[in-house]
């Protein structure tokens, strides 16, 4: 399979970005509608008192047919539709699997020359350590605790 061109791959990502704000706007409409819900929920109840009785002046309205509004209210509860965030389980595998796509990785060939960088670079260092150790180190030492004598 040939590789896509860099412009493929840019028209390719731009429109993942797209589906991913879409998805992000179609998720916070969902959640304002339900801070809306909530709100007109929370205004429509009354306040609840902690130190003080509630006062009894409140009584309850009463509809065209003579029923209170509170026994109806008992009788048929209300179907509240809350648009409640998907739940994703394996969504934090999903990312990593989008985002493992999106790593540009190394030839074999780049791979190789590294390693021998790193091999290279080892030696150097440590056959620089041991000869500061047993050249240098080793006899200011010696000389400065006066054991050699």
């Amino acid at each position: 399979m040939a590789k896509k061109s860099k412009t493929q791959r840019a028209k390719a990502s731009a429109a993942r970005a797209a589906r991913k704000a879409q998805a992000l706007e179609a998720e916070s409409a969902a959640v304002e509608a339900k801070d809306i819900a909530e709100a007109d929920a929370a205004a429509t109840e009354p306040k609840k008192r902690f130190f003080k009785k509630a006062d009894k002046a409140e009584t309850p309205v009463a509809d065209k047919q003579g029923k209170s509004i509170e026994k109806q209210a008992e009788k048929k509860p209300e179907k509240k539709v809350e648009a409640k965030p998907k739940k994703r389980r394996f969504g934090f595998l999903k990312d990593v699997r989008s985002e493992m796509k999106r790593v540009t990785w190394p030839t074999k060939q780049d791979v190789f020359r590294w390693s021998v960088v790193v091999v290279v670079a080892l030696l150097f260092f440590g056959v620089y350590v041991a000869l500061l150790d047993n050249v240098v180190i080793t006899p200011v030492l010696v000389g400065i605790s006066s054991l050699g004598a």
